[in-house]
């Protein structure tokens, strides 16, 4: 009997179709499988896994992606839509509105964390699941770009630069055995470049299908988010033995400062190599945003402005992407002289570019720049961890990725209000990148050369 019905079920044809099925359901569900194990593996290796880095890397490039999708539809609005004169007009007003949750939140959202360090994991996957709402709610207005876009774009902003924090935050908690900092950070911030390159193809595609589906995009990418969020491991609410440091030592809390110690009180390197990376994160708002301008009234040769834009920020993003890598090989090494020789090379560049103008140069200065802008933060990380006291180092470094969102915003304000001339913009970077060299060999000279050896960070 068992033999009959095997003869009937091949005579019409079910079993043919049964194992044609189960083929195509390999063929679709192993490339699948096989990418989503080969990250993970990527993720979690060399212990990242054990110790909960692994899915905060996860988090951090859902995070880069989300971020991208609504970047992708506001600059359709905001940028490519309408004539240069009024783009300029609200790219200003967006810069604005940038500014504003760096100069008048700052001061709220870093010492409401201090205060509640125990929620951690449920701030992170608040900032996500808010910008999901954001985004759903701008998909409305994203077509007409009416004023009601802005509200919703703050709110956003708001919700990421709380995310920053709390990310800078966590990092240290989540360590593993003989891992550096340096290390830690080059993995987080290289997934958030990864996905964020992956993320800007996508919203591309979903733009020609309707403005708002990239924000339906980042929707869905940020409600995943939330999720990992509260995955995170609980160790991520621990807040033993921490503190609150301060950047500022006012007359009437010096006897406060004296019991808990300031970043001005700690490491004269400390210091300069935090206002060194804000001179190239100000370099790097100013690039962004001058160039956008320039290239799109005056193309590479033979180029779109489009086109033009896609090669200068690819070159910039491939030069971050490496700086990034050489930052976790470099282990950090002799931080105080990375910056400085970095800071050294974008003011060459600079220099040069002012000098003998040309579309080559240009990509050639944003390519450096993304590079040593990478390598310049890794080694101020570095530095944070080495010199900083372990009860407030954590929100040390809160502190300072505040301070360098603000001098990235303060450079593109730069870049917007400046004639279109090439010439003007590459000495103005020149000039931006001078300052943060001076602080970054005032750090280095101030390193002290005898004494007592400093703990090892990697």
């Amino acid at each position: 009997m068992a033999a009959a019905r095997s003869v009937r079920s091949s005579d019409d044809g079910s079993g043919r179709v049964r194992r044609a099925g189960r083929a195509l359901g390999r063929a679709v569900h192993t490339p699948i499988s096989g990418t989503a194990r080969g990250i993970r593996r990527a993720t979690h290796a060399h212990g990242a896994g054990e110790s909960g880095l692994g899915k905060l890397i996860e988090l951090h490039a859902v995070n880069g992606a989300g971020d991208m999708l609504v970047t992708v539809a506001l600059a359709s609005t905001v940028f490519f839509s309408v004539p240069t004169d009024q783009a300029r007009g609200r790219v200003a007003l967006y810069l604005a509105i940038t500014m504003a949750p760096f100069a008048l939140l700052a001061p709220v959202i870093g010492p409401l964390l201090d205060r509640a360090p125990h929620g951690r994991r449920a701030a992170m996957a608040g900032a996500m699941l808010t910008r999901a709402v954001l985004a759903l709610t701008m998909s409305t207005a994203v077509a007409t770009g009416g004023l009601q876009l802005y509200p919703a774009a703050l709110g956003v902003l708001v919700a990421s630069k709380a995310y920053g924090v709390i990310r800078s935050a966590v990092v240290p908690r989540l360590l593993p055995p003989k891992f550096s900092l340096v290390k830690a950070n080059s993995r987080v911030t290289l997934a958030g470049l990864l996905a964020t390159g992956a993320a800007a193809p996508i919203g591309a595609l979903l733009h020609l299908i309707g403005p708002p589906w990239p924000l339906y995009g980042a929707c869905v990418v940020f409600v995943g988010g939330t999720v990992l969020s509260l995955t995170l491991p609980p160790k991520v609410d621990s807040a033993k033995g921490e503190r609150r440091a301060r950047l500022s030592t006012h007359e009437a809390r010096r006897e406060r400062a004296r019991k808990r110690p300031g970043l001005r009180a700690i490491s004269t390197p400390v210091l300069c190599g935090l206002w060194a990376n804000a001179a190239m994160r100000a370099l790097s708002g100013f690039l962004i945003f001058f160039l956008a301008f320039l290239l799109r009234e005056h193309p590479l040769p033979g180029q779109s402005a489009a086109v033009s834009l896609g090669i200068v920020g690819v070159a910039a993003g491939v030069g971050n992407a490496c700086g990034t890598a050489v930052g976790a090989w470099l282990r950090s090494r002799a931080p105080e002289a990375i910056v400085a020789a970095v800071l050294s090379l974008t003011l060459t560049a600079a220099i040069v570019a002012a000098v003998f103008y040309s579309g080559l140069l240009i990509a050639v200065l944003g390519a450096t720049a993304g590079f040593c802008q990478a390598l310049a933060k890794l080694s101020l990380d570095a530095m944070i961890q080495r010199d900083v006291p372990e009860h407030i180092r954590t929100s040390a470094f809160a502190r300072s990725e505040t301070l360098l969102q603000m001098a990235w915003v303060v450079g593109g304000a730069i870049g917007i209000s400046l004639p279109l001339n090439g010439v003007v913009g590459m000495s103005v970077a020149a000039a931006l990148v001078t300052a943060g060299t001076v602080m970054a060999w005032r750090g280095l000279l101030s390193t002290p050369r005898h004494g007592p050896a400093r703990p090892r960070v990697a």
